[in-house]
């Protein structure tokens, strides 16, 4: 039963720096200091692009004709995430170039595809390798995969696994066999917190050169901007990338561009209020300031679609179909507002 996926061993290695004569790459289920770093590092954003591993087949721990081959992307978190979760398992990694993008978006993107995956089978000559013809592919790569034409060209079947990685175990011990809770893609509060980085770096990217250009324009405009001003951006920032995510299921609505422009126009108010911009004389700033930054905020709750399960991609691009003007309509004319109060308006004492 589990013997026809694999044959276990508790067994864990060491990750050697280069492929053995067979072009097999011996990796460890251990991560390093260095690994640990380097995710922390990926999940903000430093170094993401380049943070890969070289595509090809390893071992896990001591892996005959018989073991199980899993199928993943080149993406390193993705790459770590998986192997460490393989500490009692004999068996064969098959990494596909991705170009460094996780299993998910890769398959929506077509890299985690049917033409890459027939190509590596052949590339590492996985039918010398391997007696039988089973790949354990990730449940979020269907998307990519026509399993009917991969039986056809190479001979192999495709099974798909469980959706997260440490379910691996329990499902290859149940003979290939995934019990519902494995299916089921969860998207917690804690699995929305770990994505939150990747959105609020390159937001603050953003704001460097928006801060510097504000500080020109105070050197000569009328109604130089404050710290309220500062308060109500930095808000628009946060509550977009990181409020909505946070508190995704509880804002009301279906469109995570209006998720967005709930939770920067209440917030927006709420710094407004409080930093006395309804009253005479600031109250044209304060109309651009309502319609610039919940604009912002919604933008940034949309780009977060990108990272989760809530939406699909036709989904996604209806709704940007729809916000994209709206959000670019009311951030020119907020824009503009605020730009004319800067230079020429007058804050009320």
């Amino acid at each position: 039963m589990a013997k026809e996926c694999c044959s276990q061993t508790s067994t864990s290695t060491r990750l050697e720096p280069a492929p053995s004569k067979d072009g097999i790459t011996k990796a460890s289920t251990s991560l390093t200091t260095c690994d640990i770093f380097g995710a922390w590092k990926a999940r903000w954003g430093i170094g993401r692009t380049n943070y890969t591993v070289e595509p090809g087949l390893y071992s896990i721990g001591s892996p005959d004709g018989e073991s199980p081959v899993l199928v993943s992307a080149n993406y390193k978190l993705t790459f770590d995430v998986l192997r460490k979760n393989l500490t009692e398992l004999d068996c064969w990694l098959l990494i596909l170039d991705t170009k460094g993008v996780n299993v998910w978006c890769a398959a929506g993107e077509g890299t985690f595809g049917t033409d890459e995956l027939v190509n590596r089978i052949e590339s590492v000559r996985l039918s010398d390798v391997i007696s039988h013809r089973k790949l354990i592919l990730p449940q979020l790569g269907a998307p990519g995969i026509n399993a009917h034409e991969i039986a056809q060209r190479t001979g192999f079947s495709v099974t798909y696994g469980p959706v997260r990685a440490e379910d691996i175990q329990g499902y290859i011990t149940a003979g290939c066999n995934a019990t519902k809770e494995m299916r089921r893609v969860n998207f917690n509060f804690i699995d929305r917190l770990k994505l939150i980085p990747m959105e609020l770096v390159p937001a603050m990217k953003m704001t460097l050169p928006i801060m510097g250009a504000l500080l020109i324009t105070n050197q000569f405009a009328k109604r130089p901007f404050g710290k309220a001003d500062i308060a109500a951006y930095a808000g628009a920032i946060l509550t977009g990338s990181v409020i909505t995510p946070m508190l995704l299921p509880y804002i009301p609505g279906k469109a995570f561009s209006w998720k967005g422009w709930i939770a920067g126009l209440l917030g927006t108010v709420g710094i407004l209020g409080k930093s006395k911009g309804f009253k005479k004389g600031n109250r044209l700033m304060s109309a651009g300031q309502l319609l610039l930054f919940p604009a912002l905020s919604s933008y940034l709750a949309l780009n977060f679609t990108g990272s989760t399960t809530y939406t699909s991609p036709s989904g996604v691009k209806k709704e940007m179909e729809i916000a994209m003007p709206l959000i670019i309509a009311a951030g020119i004319a907020g824009g503009i507002i605020m730009l004319g109060s800067y230079l020429f308006g007058r804050r009320s004492k």
